[in-house]
C-alpha cells in the first residue's frame, strides 16, 4: 500500500506539462481545485475526468499510476462517502433503515464528495509528479515574494513545503524497510483484528518517528555546513521563465473554470 502513493514523487520524463513553469503548474492547479467545487452536475465532473485523463497523457503519466495514488485513500472516501449519505438529509427519502434515511440529497452530496476527493488527489499527484522538488521551492518563492515587502518568509516556507514533500517518499521507503524487518520477527500488519493492528504499529511508530528525526537533524547539519542562510542574497543557476506554452496553460484552465461556474445552470444530469 506505501508503494501506491504518489504524492511528492517526481515522475522524471520529457512532457509539455514538465517543460511549464512550476508558476503555471502551481496557478493551474489552485484554479482546478477552485472548478471542482463550483461543479454541481454529474455531467461536469464527467469533463473534469476527461480533461484529467488528457493532462496525464499530455505529461506522459500513465492514467494507472495516478489510479495507484487514489488507493491507499479509499478508507477516507469511503468513510466522507457514509457519512454523507447517511446525514446529509433533503429531497426524497430513497430508502430508510430504522433512524437511518438515504435522502436524494444525501446521495447526490455522497458522490459528489468522494468524485471531488479524488480529483483533489489527482490534481495533487500531476503536481508533484511533474514539478521537481527545485522547481517547486523557486515557483512557491516566487509567487509568494511580492509579500516579503510585509515580512513574509516567502523563501523559507517555499523550502519548509518542499522538503517536506521531498521527504514523503523517502519515508514511506523507511516504513516499508521497518515493516519488513518487524515482520521478519513475527510482527503481523495484515491481521483482520484491528485491535492486534494498532498494538503491532507501535513498534513501527517508534523507529520510524526516530529515523525521521535524525534525518532531519543530517539535512539541518548538512544545511549549516553550505553555510545556507536563506533566500537573502541567493542567486538562481536556472532563472524562472513565462513563456508561450506558459500563457496558453493559463488561458485554459480560466476558461475551464468558466466552463465549471457556466455548468451550474444547465442542467442535464
Amino acid at each position: 500500500m506505501l508503494k501506491d502513493i504518489t504524492l511528492g514523487q517526481y515522475y522524471p520524463v520529457k512532457s509539455i506539462v514538465h517543460s511549464l513553469d512550476a508558476r503555471t503548474k502551481l496557478f493551474a492547479t489552485v484554479i482546478f481545485m477552485a472548478s471542482i467545487f463550483v461543479i454541481n452536475q454529474f455531467w461536469a465532473y464527467a469533463v473534469a475526468f476527461a480533461f484529467m485523463f488528457l493532462i496525464s497523457k499530455v505529461s506522459n503519466i500513465p492514467a494507472s499510476y495516478l489510479v495507484k495514488g487514489v488507493k491507499p485513500l479509499r478508507w477516507i472516501i469511503l468513510f466522507t462517502f457514509i457519512i454523507n449519505i447517511f446525514f446529509v438529509q433533503g429531497g426524497e427519502i430513497l430508502l430508510q433503515f430504522g433512524i437511518l434515511k438515504i435522502s436524494e440529497l444525501g446521495l447526490r452530496t455522497a458522490f459528489f464528495m468522494a468524485i471531488r476527493l479524488i480529483l483533489l488527489v489527482v490534481v495533487t499527484s500531476i503536481l508533484t509528479l511533474t514539478t521537481s522538488p527545485i522547481e517547486l521551492t523557486d515557483g512557491i518563492e516566487n509567487i509568494c515574494s511580492p509579500l516579503k515587502k510585509f515580512g513574509f518568509p516567502a523563501h523559507e516556507l517555499a523550502m519548509m513545503m518542499t522538503i517536506a514533500l521531498r521527504f514523503i517518499p523517502t519515508l514511506l521507503d523507511e516504513t516499508d524497510k521497518i515493516m519488513k524487518a518487524q515482520m521478519s520477527r513475527g510482527a503481523d500488519f495484515e491481521s483482520k483484528n484491528i485491535i492486534s493492528r494498532a498494538k503491532n504499529m507501535v513498534p513501527l511508530l517508534i523507529p520510524l518517528f526516530v529515523s525521521a528525526f535524525r534525518r532531519a537533524d543530517e539535512l539541518s547539519m548538512a544545511m549549516e555546513a553550505r553555510c545556507y542562510r536563506g533566500g537573502e542574497n541567493r542567486t538562481k543557476m536556472k532563472q524562472s521563465k513565462l513563456g508561450k506554452s506558459d500563457y496558453i496553460t493559463d488561458i485554459v484552465v480560466v476558461l475551464f473554470l468558466g466552463f465549471t461556474i457556466a455548468s451550474r445552470f444547465i442542467k442535464l444530469i
